[in-house]
């Protein structure tokens, strides 16, 4: 079979692999299209060390199943399914307090297992989540940073009305925006790049004012965004901080305590609930992510889709099959 895969830093090709086995408890997926997101051009860019090379990329799979494995028994083949591409290993500690999203033995697809970008994939059948055949294929690419984005809302408490400020207007935010509009709080948006800015209002945010607002959502990760966002938090209100960055943040404490701010991290999603969820949302269309998706590449263009994720506006994703 055909998959994508990295040769050396910045550099894709399309190579023959191996059929892949399907396990007793795995379902084997056909698939369909991946979503490109920062975390993977971290490793086609060589940032991200992989284990080895030939290193097949992408986590946001979805696809339809041909084949199950001999113990699976609550799937079936010709169902479609969004993959849950953080494998976490339900025993830890964190996995049994329910923060399977901090499991330190997660198997992260793409990172540190072979990834999507091929034209079949063995996924654990409790992973692979089903959606009805209606959901159109571009909103179903959208289902892993979709869960993303409404965990963090999960998270966070905002309810329909609150007033918030979504920071950086990347693919991440966007989805945000799209997630935060479906349940009923307008987000303002505060992102220097044009075209990501316009289609943030495209589709139906607000341009950043200067009133107080309930929440604050920042998914740059630029350490210098956060201070000037958490500005506009009105006391008691609450920061989600979603994008991630390793250099220290300039913040004074009294700023956070003598205004009595709640200071949220949320990191991507927990199983199985948040991807279930996403999953009935989709079907019954109250969320139309396919609108954040702006470039479409076939399989074979693989290459020109990862150059393209940092000067295209919202989305890049590649249609496999």
């Amino acid at each position: 079979m055909k998959a994508a895969a990295l040769v050396r830093p910045s550099e894709l090709e399309i190579v023959d692999l191996p059929e892949p086995e399907c396990g007793p408890g795995d379902v084997l997926v056909r698939v369909m299209g991946v979503g490109l997101c920062g975390s993977d051009l971290g490793v086609y860019a060589g940032t991200r060390p992989v284990p080895h090379t030939p290193w097949v990329l992408g986590h946001e799979g979805v696809g339809e199943i041909v084949d199950v494995g001999r113990d699976v028994r609550d799937r079936r083949p010709g169902q479609r399914v969004a993959i849950e591409p953080n494998y976490c290993c339900l025993r830890c500690a964190a996995c049994l307090a329910g923060f399977t999203s901090a499991c330190p033995n997660r198997v992260i697809l793409g990172m540190n297992t072979p990834g999507l970008l091929a034209e079949r994939v063995a996924v654990p059948a409790e992973f692979a989540f089903p959606v009805a055949g209606h959901v159109r294929i571009d909103d179903l690419v959208g289902a892993e940073p979709l869960t993303v984005a409404r965990a963090a809302i999960r998270r966070s408490g905002i309810a329909p009305g609150d007033t918030c400020l979504v920071v950086g207007a990347g693919s991440q935010g966007l989805f945000l925006c799209v997630a935060l509009l479906a349940m009923g709080a307008v987000p303002e948006v505060v992102e220097p790049h044009e075209g990501r800015r316009e289609l943030a209002h495209a589709l139906g945010a607000k341009p950043a004012g200067s009133a107080a607002v309930d929440f604050v959502f920042e998914t740059s990760g630029v350490p210098a965004a956060l201070p000037p966002a958490l500005e506009r938090l009105a006391t008691g209100g609450t920061a989600v901080l979603i994008g991630m960055n390793r250099q220290t943040l300039d913040l004074s404490s009294w700023t956070i305590v003598y205004r009595q701010l709640r200071i949220v991290g949320s990191l991507i999603y927990d199983h199985p609930r948040d991807f279930a969820g996403t999953v009935e949302v989709l079907e019954r269309a109250d969320v139309a992510p396919h609108r954040v998706l702006q470039a479409e590449f076939a399989l074979e263009k693989a290459g020109e889709a990862f150059e393209s994720v940092r000067s295209v506006p919202g989305k890049v994703w590649i249609r496999v099959s």
